[in-house]
């Protein structure tokens, strides 16, 4: 299950850093205490509506910005091999179920010639 707190103050910190906010700057700029900013990203306050939307204003990003979670990159390659490693199973299983009813059926046409 997701932290919204962890995601939150994950992306706040993130989006504060890349604008090269510090705490300081971005509590100013949106009228609370460095401390809050702080608590936010540390998870130990939650904010109020209000308040996400003054933070992803100050931050130029839409506020649901701040609660996607992002896919780390190793997740993401690992994901990518299990789908590639099922698809193959699944197309390797495919080619043999045909490959076989491709030979009962050559044995089973024999079969009925011989009768004859």
């Amino acid at each position: 299950m997701t932290d919204i707190r962890a995601v939150l103050a994950s992306n706040l910190k993130k989006h504060r850093q890349n604008k090269g906010l510090s705490q300081a700057k971005l509590a100013e700029k949106i009228g609370t205490s460095t401390n809050y900013i702080g608590m936010l990203e540390t998870k130990l306050k939650f904010p109020s509506s209000e308040m996400i939307h003054k933070l992803s204003r100050a931050l130029g990003i839409d506020p649901t910005e701040l609660f996607f979670k992002e896919i780390a990159p190793a997740t993401t390659v690992r994901v990518a091999q299990k789908i590639a490693i099922k698809d193959l199973g699944e197309a390797v299983s495919q080619f043999l179920d045909d490959y076989i009813a491709e030979k009962i059926k050559k044995l089973d046409d024999e079969a009925a010639v011989e009768d004859k």
